[in-house]
């Protein structure tokens, strides 16, 4: 009898790991887009800072991502048991501050005068250690928000997924994904920041023969496009905000779906993938500029804070 219970435990056990396994599969194919997102988001907080807190920066931001998770995987295990309405609204709540943050970026460089969350001076302009404690802890503060809603995204992706499941695959689905996203995201973050490092060391290498001179050229490269790189990223990551909130906002307005769903009827896969894209890029910077108009008004009327 203990043989048999023994080995019907042992079953059980591999009949939960094999359904946790197919859903943080299917999962981690729904969030890739976000990782993407995430990705180029952070990578950009990273600019603008010296090379030697370059990686201290990015593991600062990968342990305020991890106490994000930490929070977002109970709260939202709790809240779909209890208030499970309350997501979508919580939701686009954040989509609208991403669409925000992003539109406040392009009207700091295009319009004159101060604006909301305006950023602080660059590296040049740091003159002494207490002025680049802060301004890095600016840097990690920012990177740190703005993963909080896009793993906020991962985690309700996640949790519509498995949300039929028995309640401990549910929590062992979303602690496995929250943990493989970041370590992906910021393990790449890392990756990308000291790319330049790489190429620098690359192109140092001692050697006449034509594999070494190809070698130290390749690296030379790597140096003069990695600039290039972060700039790109930089766009990237505020495109990125405006996809993200955009699609968040879409998502949660019903009657969206009536207006995109003629656009995508009868075309192929990638073509709606660009409409959609499209539309939530629109969405994104109406809904930004609008907040960012809001934010402004209220300013002005009740005066800013110092």
């Amino acid at each position: 009898m203990a043989g048999g219970s023994l080995l019907a435990l042992i079953d059980d056990i591999a009949s939960i790991l094999d359904d946790v396994a197919a859903m943080s599969k299917v999962a981690a194919k729904k969030t890739a887009s976000v990782l993407g997102d995430d990705l180029a988001l952070n990578a950009q907080q990273v600019t603008g800072v010296k090379a030697d807190r370059e990686l201290p920066i990015v593991w600062a931001v990968a342990k305020g991502s991890m106490i994000n998770k930490a929070i977002l995987v109970p709260l939202a295990l709790l809240i779909s048991a209890f208030i499970p309405w309350a997501i979508t609204p919580l939701l686009m709540i954040g989509g609208a501050y991403l669409c925000y943050e992003g539109f406040e970026k392009i009207a700091h460089k295009l319009m004159p005068g101060e604006h909301p969350a305006e950023e602080k001076p660059a590296t040049a302009e740091i003159k002494n250690e207490a002025d680049a404690k802060k301004h890095e802890k600016d840097k990690v503060k920012g990177a740190v928000r703005t993963d909080f809603i896009l793993s906020a995204e991962i985690i309700v992706i996640s949790l519509g997924i498995v949300s039929s499941a028995p309640f401990l695959n549910q929590i062992t689905v979303m602690v496995l994904i929250a943990v493989i996203m970041t370590i992906g995201v910021y393990g790449l973050v890392g990756a990308i920041v000291k790319i330049d490092d790489a190429g620098l060391y690359l192109s140092k290498l001692s050697g006449e023969n034509s594999m070494m001179k190809g070698v130290r050229a390749f690296g030379r490269s790597i140096v003069n496009l990695a600039p290039w790189l972060m700039k790109a990223l930089s766009v990237v990551g505020t495109v990125a905000m405006f996809l993200v909130g955009g699609s968040i906002i879409s998502h949660g307005l019903p009657f969206m779906h009536s207006l995109i769903e003629p656009l995508t009827h009868g075309h192929e896969s990638w073509v709606n993938t660009l409409i959609t894209g499209a539309t939530d890029l629109v969405v994104g910077l109406i809904v930004g500029a609008a907040v960012l108009a809001l934010v402004m008004i209220g300013q002005k009327m009740f005066g800013k804070k110092s």
